[in-house]
């Protein structure tokens, strides 16, 4: 299987470090200029980040796995997914390198997964753990420690991808087509599951890793049938301003789903679509707050997104982001949500979408850039 590596070579290049060092001082020139009226200059959104990869090095266990609440696995990838949005590496230069690396040992362990490649069943993160892993290992490869580390990489990729493609297969109405849900064998689908699925694939499809085109126009019909506004036969929704449902059909956009809608579109590369604009506008107009349901989940989602659409919108989100985030740090370093199903899943994974969401200027993590 071919691999197309040129867009992680620098990583394991020795200029990396001068690298991360022009790439963050970019970073600020941009935040200087583009938003003028930030209550956060880039410099606090530095110290904000490098401290939250601190309190997730404190979280790691003996084993390797980062974790505070359970399904360990999950979110040892979502922390490695974080440090590597700051160019981390993980080798032994630093101590946060140390910690990735013994964190990806820790998922590479056939003990998390089950004899199809299967992610999500050990642990009981289902098919959300299995998506956000496989996503972190595509973002990932290539930046082994070791050669045998990349190779594990490889190989536990290959059957991951495997298992998402199949599960788009299992027979749906046709609705429901494309997507995905809780497990391997769902007969239904949700958007929250599917955006998940649908970066892992698009990131390997980037890594010319073996996915079909087909699955992603699968899951591109699937996206279309989530958004809140019918759509005309020719594409063009009848509210030009609308967002995305958890279910097709609802028509109840929601933050988070919206903002969950925008990427997976952007994902498919249609930049251009009607659909993104409406989504974009109306998250425009649906400004997020720390009282959301799914606050950090959906604020992962509205940095990444925003940021692609560029404009007005990169210029919104890159400041409100830091407004909303820097203010709900802890004096750890970590982050926890306030209340609600959030906050019983943990400050690892809070710290770790937050540090993603705060990351998304500096470009490290491909499935960001555009």
């Amino acid at each position: 299987m071919q691999i197309r590596t040129d867009r992680r070579r620098w990583f394991l290049s020795a200029a990396s470090a001068a690298a991360h060092a022009a790439v963050v001082l970019h970073a600020k020139a941009i935040s200087a200029q583009d938003n003028p009226a930030s209550l956060y200059l880039a410099d606090d959104v530095d110290r904000s980040v490098e401290s939250g990869i601190q309190f997730l090095v404190s979280q790691q266990r003996e084993d390797g796995a980062i974790t505070d609440r359970g399904h360990e696995v999950a979110m040892t990838s979502l922390a490695i997914m974080a440090m590597a949005s700051l160019g981390t590496e993980p080798i032994g230069v630093s101590e946060a390198g140390r910690a990735m690396g013994r964190a990806i040992d820790f998922v590479l362990d056939s003990r998390n997964r089950d004899m199809e490649g299967y992610f999500g069943s050990r642990d009981g993160s289902r098919m959300y753990g299995h998506g956000i892993t496989t996503l972190m290992l595509t973002e990932i490869l290539g930046m082994g420690a070791t050669p045998e580390q990349n190779e594990k990489i490889h190989e536990a990729l290959s059957e991951a991808i495997k298992l998402i493609l199949a599960a788009q297969k299992v027979s749906k109405s046709e609705k429901l087509k494309g997507g995905w849900r809780y497990t391997p064998n769902s007969r239904d689908s949700d958007l929250s599951v599917s955006v998940w699925q649908l970066m892992a694939l698009r990131s390997a499809k980037n890594d010319g890793l073996d996915v079909p085109g087909e699955a992603i126009d699968s899951a591109l019909g699937y996206l279309r049938h989530s958004y809140s506004s019918p759509i005309d036969r020719d594409g063009t929704p009848r509210d030009k301003i609308s967002g995305f449902s958890y279910t097709p059909g609802t028509f109840h956009p929601s933050f988070t789903m919206t903002a969950a809608g925008l990427l997976a579109m952007q994902v498919c590369g249609q930049y251009d679509s009607p659909l993104v604009r409406g989504a974009s506008e109306w998250l425009m107009q649906h400004s997020p707050k720390p009282s959301e349901r799914f606050f950090f989940y959906g604020i992962y989602y509205y940095a990444q997104g925003m940021h692609q659409a560029g404009g007005k919108y990169a210029d919104r989100s890159d400041k409100l982001v830091p407004e909303l985030l820097l203010p709900m740090q802890r004096s750890d370093g970590g982050w926890l949500a306030r209340g609600g199903e959030e906050r019983n899943v943990g400050a690892v994974y809070a710290t770790a979408l937050a540090i993603l969401s705060l990351s998304v200027r500096y470009h490290y993590l491909p499935i960001y850039q555009r």
